[in-house]
Formats: structure tokens, sequence, C-alpha cells
């Protein structure tokens, strides 16, 4: 379960993504790691448990969400079953409308029905020597000859290549020391925040 209350350093986290300039947190972090106030550990510790604190919402968000989509799926599938047993409960009984108070009524739709057809190839051999064959590059011996320098220079004009490099920024990591920490790590955040 999420807690309801935010530390400063979290509230600030959780904003980055719709804050137009970073600077501010930028400044803030550097007063909490410049605070010799406190001990550095405190300083580590404050800064770390806020970032697993927006992981742990991030995973609960992911699990409520799970469940609300099975949720949904389960629903969305006894609507459809219920609506199939009335209308043939309607369908027994000769009804094929019924006028509401509120609602203005409920009808029957048409029964419907779909059909598909689907092929196996027995000979796959005898298909193709009647011609029922398709042509194209393959693209993975074209990928390997493009990194050989005899290849490369054979498919030079055909094959355009482009090389694009991402780049990762570095990332501040949280090594959890301890399973649930819980009430201390609340206290020692509590401590942060009040002075």
């Amino acid at each position: 379960m999420m807690k309801l209350l935010n530390y400063q350093l979290q509230t600030h986290i959780e904003s980055l993504a719709t804050s137009k300039s970073t600077q501010y947190f930028s400044d803030y972090v550097h007063s909490i790691l410049q605070d010799t106030a406190k001990p550095y550990y405190q300083r580590a510790d404050y800064v770390g448990l806020s970032l697993q604190e927006i992981k742990s919402k991030i995973d609960t968000l992911a699990n409520d969400i799970k469940e609300l989509q099975n949720l949904k799926k389960r629903l969305s599938d006894s609507l459809e079953i219920a609506k199939e047993i009335i209308a043939t409960v309607f369908l027994e009984n000769g009804v094929d409308r019924i006028d509401g108070n509120i609602i203005s009524s409920l009808t029957l739709s048409n029964e419907t029905s779909s059909t598909q057809t689907s092929f196996t190839i027995l000979d796959h051999e005898a298909v193709m020597r009647l011609g029922y064959i398709k042509y194209q590059p393959d693209v993975e011996a074209i990928e390997q000859a493009m990194m050989s320098g005899e290849g490369k220079e054979e498919l030079a004009a055909f094959v355009k290549s482009e090389t694009n490099t991402t780049k990762t920024l570095a990332k501040v990591k949280v090594n959890a020391k301890r399973i649930g920490l819980g009430t201390q790590a609340e206290e020692l955040l509590n401590i942060v925040e009040a002075a």
C-alpha cells in the first residue's frame, strides 16, 4: 500500500517529468549532499529511500493496473455472458422487446456467425513448382554481409547503412542493505525532513 505522506525530495522527484526546469531539483540535491549538519549516511539514506519510495509506488501501481485489467476482463466477459443468457430467456419466452421506464427498452440483436477458412500446405515443394512462391531479400544475410568489407563493397549501390548511437546518462542506483526497514526508514526520513 502506498503511504499518503510524501517527503520533500520525493515530491520533487515526482514532479520532474512535468517540470520545465530541473535546476531547482539539482540545487535541492546539492543542498542535501552538502549539509554537513547531518552524517553522510543519513543524507545517502534520505536520497536512497526517497528514490525507493517512488519505485515502490511504481510497483504498486503496476500491480494495481494488472489487477484492474483482470477485473475489467472478468467484468466484460461476465457482461457478455449475462447478455447472452438474458437474450436466451427472451427468446424462450417469445419476447423480442421490453420497454423500460428509466431505460428506453431492452431489445434483441440478431444472431450472427462468421466463417474463417484456414489452409494447410501438405507439399511445399509441389506448390512452389506450380509457381506459388514469393521472393524477397534475405535481410539477415544482407546485414551480415554489410559487416564485412567485401559484402559492404558489393552491396554499396543497393543498400544504405545508418548507424544510430543512443546515449544513456549515468543514473544513481539504490542498493538496498536490508529488507523491510519500514519504521526505521520512516523515522530517518522524518529526522531529515524536520531539520
